[in-house]
């Protein structure tokens, strides 16, 4: 096996592992919100998902991709790539169980398949790339 296809393996892996306790923590953050402050659903799973943000960050930049976590652009990139998965399972949603009348359990199947592999390519490929000092990734 190549260096390469070993390191793409082993990032693939630890992002598995970082999602795993980023959706942890926003379960338990939000249900801690909803049922200890009362907060609304909506108001819940909004402060999970900010909590989970921080984890999947910290965690992909350190671990998945060894890159430095306090880099202004480079969690601007991140951003970019989080809220368009969250956008993307939203339209996903739509479509699927809407739109289309797919079951439910069916569409969330589709979700955490094709959301997490689009996140890590881009998270790879651009949000946590090196970039030079103007933010261009190398060739």
């Amino acid at each position: 096996m190549s260096q390469d296809r070993a390191a793409l393996i082993r990032q693939g892996g630890t992002f598995f592992l970082v999602g795993i306790a980023a959706t942890a923590v926003h379960a338990l953050v939000a249900l801690a919100a909803r049922d200890l402050a009362h907060a609304s659903a909506m108001a819940a799973t909004t402060g999970g998902y900010v909590c989970a943000v921080g984890v999947s960050y910290l965690g992909n930049a350190r671990f998945t991709f060894g890159r430095p976590a306090l880099h202004g652009a480079q969690f601007a990139r991140f951003l970019v790539v989080s809220l368009s998965g969250f956008a993307a399972n939203l339209a996903i949603t739509w479509l699927l169980s809407n739109r289309l009348g797919w079951p439910f359990p069916a569409t969330l199947a589709v979700i955490v398949v094709v959301i997490p592999a689009l996140s890590f390519t881009a998270s790879k490929l651009w949000a946590f790339a090196h970039h030079d000092q103007a933010g261009n990734s190398p060739p």
